[in-house]
This record gives structure tokens, C-alpha cells and sequence, in this order.
């Protein structure tokens, strides 16, 4: 990979660093981004809080029998990157992983409770599918093989996406129907989609080429995104 390729994925773990911090998805040094570099991987550094990272400060990781290790880069790679790697080999089609603590979404984590094992929204099954599992860590690889974003028990969130928008705006979603779902609580809780709606939205969400293929690893996306609203509801509609 040439060092200009290099170059422009740093800038954009940098920028994704920050963003997180901006939305107060993380706080002190909470928080980690990491992408494909090749055979590679490029990572944010531990202990340096995420508004303040700079594309120069990434390490650049290499994978190995006996777990990783840091090949390029003046810092140390947070210890969770372990977490990474799982999703980047359960998941060839994933490029970027994503961890941080959106409050509401990590609320229902801490709580030990997921908030999507019913689903009530459309666009968020065609974007998220029907499945945000709550899980430890030792369960990750097998989850994101039938979903992009997990609830880690007692620690945050993590999206999967095959570019930085994606994971950027799987985590804002997951925070967005964790917050609806904590808001109705007190309502009498979110009513679930109808069976057969559901059935219509995951339709639309699999011939978009949306999340994980069923029993293999989805080759990376190509072309223009798919525009979600229009396929919900284009699903809606009878067929």
C-alpha cells in the first residue's frame, strides 16, 4: 500500500477519533478505532483521549499465531485490539471496528440488557438488521457473523462497517434507538414490528447487500450506497 493510501487512512481514523469525542461517545481515554492497512492493521493509541488524536500518532499493527504486535508507530496499541482482530477475521468484509460508549446504548449494556431483541423501527432493521446482541467478549466473532453492531456486557458498543461512514453511522444509530427505546421505557416499552413487516425490511436489507452474507463472509460492497429510506419503504410496500 503506498504511503499516500497510508496517509489519507490516517486522517480518517484521526477525524473518526474525534468525531466520537465530539458527540460525547467517549470521554478520557475510553474508546478505539482501527482499520485495514493490507495484510496490516492501523490503530488509535492507548492513552491519548480521542479528541486529541492526530494522524501521526497511530500504530500500525501486525497480526501473528501468537496474537499482535506493533510494527510502526511511536505508541502502544490499546490492549482491546484484541477485540479488533477478532472482528477482522470473523469478518473478511469488514475494513473498519469501532468501539465506544454512547450513554444510552452503553446504559443497556451495563444494565445487562439488550434493546433490539424486538425490533420497533424500520430503517434501523434495514440498516442494523433484526439483531443487536449483548454479549462478552469471548462471544464477538461469533455475533458479527449475523450482525454489524454488538452491545459488549459492562463495556460499550462496537459497529463493523467496510468504510468509516459506515461504522461512524452504525454506532449513531445504535446510540439513536437505544435512546427511543430508554425514552418509551416509561411508556410501557416500544411495541414491536408485526412478523411479517419485519420479514419485508430484512428482505430489503439482504438484496442491498446489507450486513454479514448468511453462513460466509460478504465480499466488500461496490458502487454507490444504498439509499435506506427508500428501501424501507420500497419493503413496506406489498410485493
Amino acid at each position: 500500500m503506498s504511503a499516500t493510501a497510508r496517509e489519507v487512512l490516517a486522517r480518517e481514523i484521526a477525524a473518526l477519533c474525534v468525531h466520537l469525542h465530539m458527540r460525547g461517545w467517549v470521554a478520557n481515554h475510553d474508546g478505539n478505532v482501527s482499520a485495514r492497512l493490507g495484510e496490516r492493521f492501523l490503530a488509535s493509541p492507548t492513552a491519548v483521549s480521542k479528541g486529541d488524536v492526530q494522524p501521526d500518532m497511530l500504530v500500525e499493527v501486525a497480526a501473528d499465531a501468537d496474537g499482535f504486535r506493533v510494527v510502526a508507530g511511536e505508541r502502544k496499541v490499546f490492549s482491546e485490539f484484541s477485540l479488533h482482530l477478532a472482528a477482522f477475521r470473523a469478518r473478511p468484509d469488514v475494513a473498519w471496528v469501532c468501539h465506544a460508549h454512547p450513554p444510552h446504548a452503553t446504559a443497556w449494556a451495563v444494565a445487562g440488557r439488550t434493546f433490539w431483541d424486538a425490533p420497533f423501527m424500520a430503517e434501523p432493521v434495514v440498516s442494523l438488521g433484526a439483531d443487536i446482541p449483548l454479549v462478552d467478549g469471548s462471544q464477538l466473532a461469533d455475533a458479527l457473523g449475523r450482525c454489524d453492531a454488538v452491545l459488549l456486557r459492562n463495556h460499550g458498543v462496537i459497529t463493523v462497517g467496510a468504510d468509516a461512514e459506515t461504522a461512524r453511522l452504525r454506532m449513531e444509530l445504535v446510540e439513536h434507538v437505544a435512546r427511543i427505546a430508554a425514552l418509551a421505557e416509561p411508556l410501557g416499552g416500544a411495541r414491536p414490528l408485526p412478523a411479517d413487516e419485519l420479514k419485508r425490511l430484512l428482505a430489503a436489507r439482504a438484496k442491498a447487500g446489507l450486513g454479514p452474507a448468511p453462513g460466509a463472509a460478504r465480499s466488500p460492497s461496490v458502487g454507490p450506497k444504498p439509499d435506506v429510506s427508500s428501501l424501507v419503504a420500497e419493503a413496506l410496500r406489498r410485493f
